[in-house]
Formats: structure tokens, sequence, C-alpha cells
């Protein structure tokens, strides 16, 4: 017999049995508006019929970063798919847009079916969490290029606005509030710092520092503040949104500011999950950088007028999240790019 495709390391059969377990997956996030299923060469979504005036199409598109490779070391995979979705959705959602569709792309050498279901299985939850249907994606076979057992992970998320409602910060003046949502711990964010400060201090991901289990500290999944803030912003005029991602409040937060302003937070406001602190000691890393490099305990930021900063702060609670008053708008320099400061 002659060479083979699988010889190659390319398993078309591995493929098509990964395909058939994600179609009951992806069946649970479906919705009314989803024309089409997964294992078509394009997924179909109608946009929703009589919904919106003017609706606005908005998209995004992340990935998990290095905190794969902790993913690996400890053989987990069931969460780092909902990191993925939250990356993109979280994104979309500070426009005041609904998610409507996520796809994901799976690449790996040699496909274990086994592995890629658990991290299909978290997508599939990510979604659930952010209402949005798995619309499709695609698991590529590149043999050689990733090593055993590792994968790369990506994804792509759709959502929808009215015109109307976008919320862009440009009604943000001085004097508003910075309203600050917890995050779950880093998100998708710092890894590779985080990883540099484990590895040089010659820890294992197993230990605990101070009675904080580091791999479990670590791959906590990242929070989706979809359905959250899509009920905020329903009953409150929310004027800008940032989600914390990657540079941190400084370079986040300013996103959503116009020119001119300031946000100046107060740290002691919120509290901090304790993987944090225990990062900054063992890695005697300086404030500015742990400010610059993690969200440092704020997920989601949302800045709204002083007389609904009661009314947001018990409606999100309300829905179980942590919130605070962590900061105010100020008048910055005229002309001049905004910014944030952490005091």
């Amino acid at each position: 017999m002659g060479t083979s495709y699988k010889d190659a390391g390319v398993d078309i059969v591995a493929g098509d049995a990964l395909v058939e377990r994600i179609k009951p997956m992806a069946a649970r996030t479906r919705r009314p508006e989803l024309l089409s299923g997964v294992g078509g060469f394009g997924g179909l979504f109608a946009i929703p019929p009589g919904k919106y005036k003017e609706p606005v199409l908005v998209s995004g598109t992340d990935g998990v970063g290095t905190k794969l490779k902790l993913a690996f070391s400890m053989g987990r995979h069931d969460t780092v798919g909902i990191d993925l979705v939250a990356m993109s959705v979280n994104d979309v959602l500070t426009c005041g847009a609904e998610p409507l569709f996520f796809l994901d792309y799976f690449a790996t050498s040699r496909l274990d079916v086994d592995q890629a279901e658990k991290v299909i299985a978290g997508i599939v939850t990510g979604c659930e969490q952010a209402g949005c249907s798995l619309l499709g994606g695609e698991t590529a076979e590149v043999p050689g290029f990733y090593g055993a057992g590792e994968y790369e992970l990506a994804g792509f998320c759709v959502g929808i606005v009215e015109r109307s409602t976008i919320i862009d910060g440009s009604k943000i003046v001085p004097g508003d509030r910075v309203i600050g949502i917890a995050s779950s711990g880093l998100h998708s964010n710092g890894y590779s710092l985080a990883r540099k400060i484990i590895a040089d201090r010659k820890l294992a991901l197993t230990d605990s520092v101070d009675g904080l289990q580091l791999g479990e500290a670590l791959l906590a999944p990242t929070k989706i503040y979809v359905k959250d803030i899509l009920a905020l912003t329903a009953q409150v005029p929310v004027k800008g949104l940032a989600h914390i991602t990657g540079s941190g409040l400084p370079g986040n937060v300013p996103r959503c500011l116009p020119d001119g302003t300031r946000a100046v937070l107060n740290e002691a406001a919120w509290k901090r999950p304790p993987i944090f602190a225990v990062l900054q000691q063992l890695g005697s890393v300086a404030r500015d950088e742990m400010y610059s490099t993690f969200n440092m305990g704020l997920g989601m930021t949302v800045v709204v007028a002083p007389g609904d900063v009661a009314k947001s702060l018990e409606l999100l609670r309300a829905r179980g999240l942590e919130a605070w008053d962590v900061g105010v708008i100020e008048a910055g320099v005229a002309g001049q790019e905004a910014e944030a400061i952490v005091r």
C-alpha cells in the first residue's frame, strides 16, 4: 500500500468523529435566528427581524494566549474554551452590543478527539453564558507544528446593537463615576509574566503559596459579563464600558473615554483576588508593572452619571456580581488623549 494522509499525520476519520461529538453540544447554544448547523461550509444567521431600526454589526476576535501552557501542564482542558469565548464576547459587549454567534479555530499537530471534545465543551459553556450561538469553526491538524498534546485556540464573535444606542464614551463628562466589576482572577492576560515568576522560583503549579493552590487559581476561567451588562444597559444610561485585558486598567479604561479627560481610580475601593498579591510577592513585581500587566481584580469598568451609581450597583449585586464605585472622571489636558490613574 502507498503512503496515506494519515501516515503524514492527518487523521480525517478522527476529525469527522469530533464533528459528530460537537453537533449535539452546539445545539445547546442554538438561537432562533440560526439557520444552519455545525458541519457546513458556512454558518447562516439571520438578523433578528423587526427588533432593530438601524442594526449595526460588531465583530471581535481573540485567543487565550500562554494560559494554554498551564492547561497543557495540568492536563486541564475543560475551561480554556470559556476563556476563548469570554475574550471576544466581552470586547463586543463594550459597544453595548449583544453577541449573536461565535466561531472557533482549534489547531493541533495530532488530533486527540477526547482532548478536543473537552475544549469544545468549554466553548459551548462560554457561549451559553454569553447567550450566543456556536455557529461553526475549524479544526486543523498541522503535523509537526505544535508539541505533543499542545494546541492553539482562536475565536471570532459577531454581535449587534441599535445604531442609536451604541456606547462609545462620547457622553462622558467630568464628574461621572467609574464602577468596577470583579474579575475571577487573571482572566487571560499576563500569563507570560506569571509563568516566568513561577519558573524563576522553581515552583510547580500543584504547589500552594499562602494557602493558594497556584494552578487552580491561575486556571480560573475568565468571567463573561454579557447578560449582566445587557441587563444593566436596559435600565441605566451607561456612558462607557471597558474590558480590562492586556495593559490593565491604565491601558484599557482610557479606550472608552473622550480626549481631554482622565479616570482617577482608588485602589482601596475594591477587593483583589489573592493570586495578585501572591504573584507580586513571589516576583518582587513593582506596583506599576502589576497594574500595566494584570487586571488587578477588575474585569470590566462601567462609566455612569453620579445619580446612576446606586441603581447600577444594586442591579449588578442583585445578579451576584461584586461591584464597587471605584473612581471618578476628571478633566484632563484639553486635546490630549484620555488616561487612567490608579491611586
